[in-house]
């Protein structure tokens, strides 16, 4: 007869080999485990964030202002494009537009000059045709500079029947036409001896051919300011590479007879 020692040893003895196999046979922890849940989705092997997907998921403060201030430039040029067709709100005085555009043009502007140069005698006329025509061949090639570098495209709803066009003409930034405006101007009125009225109206006209570029479609209004200011600018380079007798014997001797 077994001792009551011997079978409480037996069944202690069986009660830790199958404690042992419970323990042994345990796998990893349970997907739905605590452990697991706490984990983040994904969180394991993940590849870290591009980090330009980064800067769209915190932008700056000034690309915010930056984005709001091209959206809304976009719609109030659209919005002022009333001659953009001739089913525009103000399509009947498209024609009209298109003519202020032909007198802000380039071409028109250095034939002009070069004309003027061609047929004058007087030297201080000469002189200050041939600085003129300096200033409207810098205004040309800035704006083929920054148009090229910039490479904004023209607002969608322009109609691509400009006045003689060049490869750069396809893009927008800045306005040739408002920088030309802008430069004329202060060179008329810093050189021509004219009445006040005649002074108000090539103000006007500058506005005028400004305006036109956003009524037609052209140009947005971003294109117009800074066109404006860059022909404000120009005048400044010119006056301080004034060409004279003095300084460019040679280009005057070509013109002179």
């Amino acid at each position: 007869m077994p001792s009551p020692r011997s079978g409480r040893e037996r069944r202690a003895g069986s009660g830790g080999r199958l404690e042992f196999l419970s323990l042994s046979q345990r796998g990893p922890a349970a997907p739905d485990s605590p452990s697991r849940r706490r984990e983040p989705a994904g969180a394991a092997g993940a590849a870290p964030l591009p980090e330009e997907d980064c800067m769209k998921l915190n932008p700056s403060f000034v690309g915010i202002a930056l984005s709001s201030l091209l959206a809304i430039d976009l719609w109030a040029s659209k919005r002022l494009g009333v001659c953009a067709g001739e089913g525009s709100a103000w399509g009947s005085a498209r024609p009209l537009m298109k003519v202020i555009e032909v007198s802000g043009h380039g071409i028109p502007w250095v034939l002009g000059t070069v004309y003027g140069l061609w047929h004058t005698d007087s030297p201080a006329a000469r002189e200050v045709l041939l600085n003129l025509l300096f200033a409207l061949l810098l205004d040309l090639l800035m704006v083929a500079v920054v148009k090229g570098l910039v490479k904004r495209p023209r607002p969608t709803h322009n109609k691509m029947d400009m006045f003689v066009t060049i490869s750069v003409d396809k893009y927008s930034f800045p306005s040739g036409h408002a920088t030309r405006a802008a430069l004329v101007c202060r060179f008329v009125l810093r050189h021509l001896v004219l009445a006040v009225p005649l002074r108000v109206l090539v103000v006007l006209w500058a506005l005028i051919v400004s305006v036109s570029r956003v009524m037609l479609g052209r140009h947005n209004m971003t294109d117009v300011l800074f066109g404006l200011l860059l022909g404000y600018a120009l005048y400044g380079v010119v006056e301080h590479c004034w060409l004279s007798p003095a300084t460019a014997p040679a280009l005057f001797a070509l013109w002179s007879r």
